[in-house]
């Protein structure tokens, strides 16, 4: 089997297999037109929004935390942003390789809008090489090595329109290698009514970061760790993503961090301790954060799955940090998927794995203390 057709069958299994109401071929359906990486020549390139031009053609791609210097010819360290006798082109706009309609618990987020549906959509290309990854066969791949499907801007924001869903979802790889996509169909989204929420690595620059906050209602951010360690694992650096944390916050946005907790990578007590007081101290001890379960993958498939007690370890160091808000994820029905009110310690979202039970929150408030729950309730 060939590495594209392999990648094929991959996506279809890995994405099709995460818990959705829909399947993958369903979600695809949503639109007729399926093309195949690369663009043809009918459908023009997209020049990317944040690059410098250099001398002798090459370019500077300032979107992210690697401002890659490019030659003509050659590309980028995500693979899908090209240069091209100079000018500095996305690859994926308005292609994605993954569709799929999700719960919102999903992603995760907590504290918008539980129980809902969201419209994804993601593509080839990562600017992280995580070893860890869950979703390889997306973001480690090239356009051409998998089948896109030709939804432009408009077409993403009257799908999720037609269908009674409220929020639009930019998933699976990370958002930053198709920026020009995600902030077009945000741009059209909000003219719409229609929320944007994205899952990064954080590691998007300042510049590009703000530009796209200004279209954005929430965004989920995974911390790798607190070390070296566990950002050399990623291929990756701590700082940036620190930064882009801050200036999410910042910006007044609805923000949800998530820590994959992987053996022998970033489980180590002390450094846990560490990331939790670095969130209490920046971001604030009501932003929620998600201690997820790590499953052999990729590179590391060797390792053993995340033991629950070192989960529950975690947790208990983040709310003895003075965390108000911290979930385990990827142990379907254990209680601390669920949400609990800081002040009383009363249930008030009940969740299996991505399934809302009951949601007690009422108007923003818990029932019986009445104290506020921070997050976006309504629509």
């Amino acid at each position: 089997m060939k590495r594209r057709e392999f990648l094929l069958c991959t996506v279809a299994a890995c994405v099709a297999g995460m818990g959705s109401r829909f399947s993958l071929a369903r979600a695809f359906d949503l639109w007729r037109s399926r093309v195949d990486a690369p663009r043809s020549s009918s459908t023009p390139l997209k020049e990317g929004m944040f690059y410098t031009k250099l001398e002798r053609k090459k370019v500077q791609c300032t979107t992210c935390f690697r401002n890659c210097v490019v030659a003509p010819g050659e590309r980028g360290f995500c693979r899908v942003r090209e240069n091209v006798n100079g000018t500095y082109y996305s690859l994926v706009y308005a292609r994605p390789s993954a569709i799929q309609i999700d719960p919102i618990e999903k992603e995760p987020q907590h504290h918008m809008l539980p129980g809902t549906e969201i419209l994804c959509f993601g593509t080839a290309g990562c600017n992280f090489q995580c070893r860890h990854c869950q979703n390889w066969h997306l973001s480690q791949a090239s356009p051409g090595e998998l089948d896109t499907y030709d939804v432009p801007p408009h077409s993403a924001v009257s799908a999720a329109i037609e269908r009674n869903i409220p929020t639009i979802s930019f998933t699976y790889n990370e958002p930053t290698v198709f920026y020009e996509y995600v902030h077009d169909v945000a741009v059209r989204a909000k003219e719409k009514g229609i929320n944007i929420l994205w899952h990064s690595n954080g590691a998007m620059n300042p510049e590009p970061l703000k530009a796209m906050l200004k279209y954005t209602d929430a965004v989920t951010v995974d911390l790798k760790g607190f070390t070296r360690k566990a950002y050399d694992n990623s291929s990756a650096e701590l700082e940036p993503v620190l930064a882009t944390l801050k200036t999410i916050k910042g910006q007044g946005k609805w923000l949800e961090v998530v820590n994959l907790v992987i053996p022998t990578v970033n489980d180590e007590p002390e450094n846990i301790k560490r990331m939790c007081e670095w969130i209490k101290e920046n971001l604030g001890v009501e932003t929620p954060l998600h201690f997820s379960r790590f499953f052999p993958s990729y590179k590391l498939t060797k390792l053993s799955a995340t033991p629950v007690s070192t989960l529950e370890q975690a947790r208990k160091i983040a709310t003895g940090a003075g965390l108000h808000y911290v979930t385990i994820g990827n142990v379907p029905g254990h209680q601390y998927n669920s949400t609990f009110c800081p002040k009383c310690g009363a249930r008030l979202i009940h969740r299996t794995h991505f399934q809302v039970i009951k949601n007690h929150i009422v108007n923003g408030r818990c029932p019986g203390c009445k104290q506020k729950i921070p997050g976006i309730w309504t629509t």
